[in-house]
């Protein structure tokens, strides 16, 4: 396990935004990350519950950190929810695993979970984070910010995946780092999951991210740009990329 991630330098774009709340190292490492649909007529009665019963149980448990809830749908391919769960390392979500887990619910709790369509998950590992202007509209607490866009995908060769990560560390990230409406984004591998890499985007606002983030997708189209040339190498997962706006915890 890598250090505590470090705040950034005197000087830097981040530190001048949000400098206290950015000082304290960080201790969500890892993240489970759930996807699903929910029929029409059940979503007031399963949000409810996951809210108000589901949540609170995942959080007592040792190494959780924090959960998210979104609605997914303003944008990309994915539609429904998006759970996250934010825990201190991978192995928060392995002891006890999802499996096990699932082996011990409750009736109330599989009942609910069986209202979950086109179910997929994976546990995914930190590689790197960095801050954008809007960094302390995260939370509250460790929780991720109001907007998300999040991938899931597989890189077809070791040097797409040079190439991928040339990209984020060179053009992509930095950029990121002074877009306005940017809280931050984190780089993360599967741990579990049948997609190897993830990229998890926050924003402050939907409005912000389709002004000033959308524009820039729009080099994927072009096979000039760096984008261009590595993202349609990629396979994405059926529910990726998606955009989606937090329910849970409210704003």
């Amino acid at each position: 396990m890598r250090a505590a991630l470090q705040p950034p330098a005197s000087g830097s774009a981040v530190e001048s935004v949000a400098p206290a709340k950015l000082q304290k190292p960080h201790m969500d490492h890892g993240i489970w990350a759930i996807w699903y649909d929910i029929a029409a007529q059940q979503r007031v009665e399963y949000c409810d519950w996951f809210h108000r019963v589901h949540i609170p149980e995942k959080l007592a448990r040792p190494g959780y950190q924090w959960a998210a809830h979104y609605e997914l749908g303003h944008g990309g391919r994915g539609r429904g929810y998006l759970a996250l769960f934010g825990g201190e390392t991978t192995h928060s979500f392995l002891n006890p695993s999802p499996g096990q887990l699932a082996s011990r619910q409750s009736a109330e709790t599989r009942a609910f979970i069986g209202m979950r369509q086109q179910p997929a998950a994976c546990i995914l590992a930190e590689e790197t984070r960095i801050y954008g202007p809007d960094a302390a509209r995260r939370g509250p607490g460790l929780a991720p910010a109001p907007v998300l866009q999040i991938g899931n995908y597989n890189a077809p060769t070791p040097a797409v995946e040079d190439d991928l990560g040339g990209w984020y560390a060179q053009q992509r990230f930095p950029l990121l780092m002074k877009l306005p409406g940017c809280v931050g984004a984190r780089k993360m591998l599967a741990t579990v999951g049948l997609y190897k890499h993830a990229i998890l985007h926050e924003f402050s606002s939907l409005e912000l991210r389709e002004r000033f983030f959308a524009p820039h997708e729009a080099e994927r189209d072009d096979p000039d740009t760096w984008m261009g040339r590595v993202v349609p190498q990629l396979t994405h997962a059926p529910y990726s990329p998606a955009v989606g706006r937090r329910i849970w915890p409210p704003a």
